[in-house]
């Protein structure tokens, strides 16, 4: 048998191994959006482990407007440079992003040094509730909130705040469980009420119409500062996670 004949099922073995690990390498890597809640800084590139992911991203804006990006897994450094400049605005390191999950990424804090800034990932769970079921969950970025938040999300029917609250003190950086609310039939959706913890005063409360009865919806709230300002922003950032 030629020698080229023998050699021939190494040679198939060896090209289906790279194709199954080409594959496997592409579904096994990190995905996330990214939402920019530094209050003290302008627009933004963000690069991953020096490549640049996201461009010209704004304050509370969220890129991709929609779905995720592909980024690199494992301990990451992912770094802020003023729009369309090489002026580094801030730098983080050992952001721990695991291969297949879907995170959104918040960069907060204060761009007054490159150390002021902090990076959250919460990890996504985008499985789709139950018909007439939405799920919400609360990100709280906001460095200057007068500590931590009360969280009411009711029909916006459903007058007066009625303890307990719907999150209990949630502090700075960190990220609820997700609350499955059952479908407003009254179709003015929801009125989600931040309050200081313990206090039945709203800070400031704000209208979420979304969803529908015949598919289940995710809302994900993120709580900023005020551009520029040392204060809780009254004005969520809404992300429409799903349906």
């Amino acid at each position: 048998m030629p020698r080229w004949l023998k050699a021939l099922p190494l040679v198939l073995a060896t090209a289906t191994l790279s194709i199954i690990a080409a594959s496997c390498n592409s579904t096994s890597q990190a995905r996330i959006r990214f939402v920019h809640a530094i209050q003290d800084a302008d627009a933004l590139d963000i690069d991953f482990n020096s490549t640049k992911k996201i461009t010209d991203i704004a304050f509370t804006n969220v890129q991709p407007s929609s779905g995720y990006i592909v980024v690199p897994n494992g301990l990451v450094t992912i770094e802020g440079f003023l729009a369309s400049t090489e002026t580094e605005a801030f730098s983080v390191s050992n952001v721990k992003l695991v291969a297949g999950n879907e995170y959104t990424v918040v960069a907060t804090g204060f761009d007054v040094n490159t150390n002021g800034v902090v990076i959250l990932t919460p990890v996504d769970n985008n499985t789709e509730p139950p018909n007439g079921v939405i799920d919400f969950r609360v990100i709280n970025a906001s460095p200057s909130t007068p500590g931590p938040l009360d969280i009411y999300i009711q029909q916006s029917q459903v007058q007066g705040l009625t303890p307990p609250a719907t999150i209990s003190a949630i502090p700075y950086e960190q990220t609820s469980k997700y609350l499955p609310e059952p479908y407003n039939t009254n179709g003015g959706g929801y009125t989600v009420y931040v309050c200081t913890a313990g206090s039945t005063i709203p800070i400031f409360s704000q209208n979420i119409p979304v969803g529908g009865s015949n598919e289940g919806s995710i809302r994900t709230l993120i709580l900023t500062d005020q551009p520029n300002v040392d204060e809780l922003n009254p004005q969520l950032v809404v992300l429409n996670d799903l349906n």
